[in-house]
Protein backbone atom coordinates (compact mmCIF):
# COMPACT_ATOMS: atom_id res chain seq x y z
CA UNK A 1 0.00 0.00 0.00
CA UNK A 2 2.88 1.84 -0.14
CA UNK A 3 2.63 2.88 -3.65
CA UNK A 4 -1.54 4.30 -3.01
CA UNK A 5 -2.03 7.89 -1.76
CA UNK A 6 -2.27 8.75 1.48
CA UNK A 7 -5.73 7.42 3.43
CA UNK A 8 -6.75 10.10 5.31
CA UNK A 9 -10.66 11.11 5.62
CA UNK A 10 -10.74 13.60 2.73
CA UNK A 11 -9.27 10.69 0.13
CA UNK A 12 -11.58 8.14 1.29
CA UNK A 13 -14.28 11.18 0.97
CA UNK A 14 -13.38 11.55 -2.51
CA UNK A 15 -13.49 8.30 -3.43
CA UNK A 16 -16.25 6.33 -5.41
CA UNK A 17 -18.57 4.22 -2.78
CA UNK A 18 -17.41 0.98 -4.91
CA UNK A 19 -13.88 2.14 -5.03
CA UNK A 20 -13.99 2.45 -1.08
CA UNK A 21 -15.44 -1.22 -0.81
CA UNK A 22 -12.83 -2.24 -2.84
CA UNK A 23 -10.31 -0.85 -0.82
CA UNK A 24 -12.04 -2.11 2.46
CA UNK A 25 -11.74 -5.55 1.29
CA UNK A 26 -8.05 -5.14 -0.14
CA UNK A 27 -7.02 -3.71 3.37
CA UNK A 28 -8.97 -6.71 5.09
CA UNK A 29 -7.37 -8.89 3.25
CA UNK A 30 -3.85 -7.38 3.89
CA UNK A 31 -4.57 -7.25 7.38
CA UNK A 32 -5.26 -11.17 7.74
CA UNK A 33 -1.71 -11.77 6.15
CA UNK A 34 0.05 -9.72 8.79
CA UNK A 35 -1.94 -10.92 11.70
CA UNK A 36 -1.06 -14.53 9.97
CA UNK A 37 2.51 -13.63 9.73
CA UNK A 38 2.70 -12.20 13.25
CA UNK A 39 1.54 -15.45 14.97
CA UNK A 40 4.45 -17.25 13.13
CA UNK A 41 6.98 -14.66 14.07
CA UNK A 42 7.95 -13.24 10.72
CA UNK A 43 6.43 -9.88 10.94
CA UNK A 44 8.75 -7.62 9.61
CA UNK A 45 6.88 -4.46 10.29
CA UNK A 46 4.37 -4.29 13.28
CA UNK A 47 3.46 -0.88 12.82
CA UNK A 48 1.78 -1.61 9.53
CA UNK A 49 -0.84 -3.54 11.05
CA UNK A 50 -1.80 -1.32 13.38
CA UNK A 51 -1.76 1.00 10.29
CA UNK A 52 -4.13 -0.78 8.54
CA UNK A 53 -6.57 -1.33 11.26
CA UNK A 54 -6.71 2.68 11.37
CA UNK A 55 -7.40 2.98 7.64
CA UNK A 56 -10.63 0.35 8.10
CA UNK A 57 -11.80 2.21 10.70
CA UNK A 58 -11.53 5.66 8.71
CA UNK A 59 -13.31 3.67 5.97
CA UNK A 60 -16.01 2.61 8.10
CA UNK A 61 -16.72 5.72 9.84
CA UNK A 62 -16.97 7.66 6.45
CA UNK A 63 -19.22 4.88 5.11
CA UNK A 64 -21.73 4.88 8.42
CA UNK A 65 -21.33 8.79 8.22
CA UNK A 66 -23.04 8.42 4.89
CA UNK A 67 -25.34 6.10 5.57
CA UNK A 68 -26.63 7.87 8.57
CA UNK A 69 -26.70 11.59 6.01
CA UNK A 70 -28.18 9.66 3.54
CA UNK A 71 -31.05 8.15 5.94
CA UNK A 72 -31.51 11.28 7.49
CA UNK A 73 -32.48 13.23 3.97
CA UNK A 74 -34.86 10.48 3.05
CA UNK A 75 -33.05 9.59 0.11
Amino acid sequence: MASRQKLNAKTIRGMRPEDRAKLLNDLRSELLKLQTQRERGTLDNPGRVRAIRRAIARILTIINEETKKENKTGK
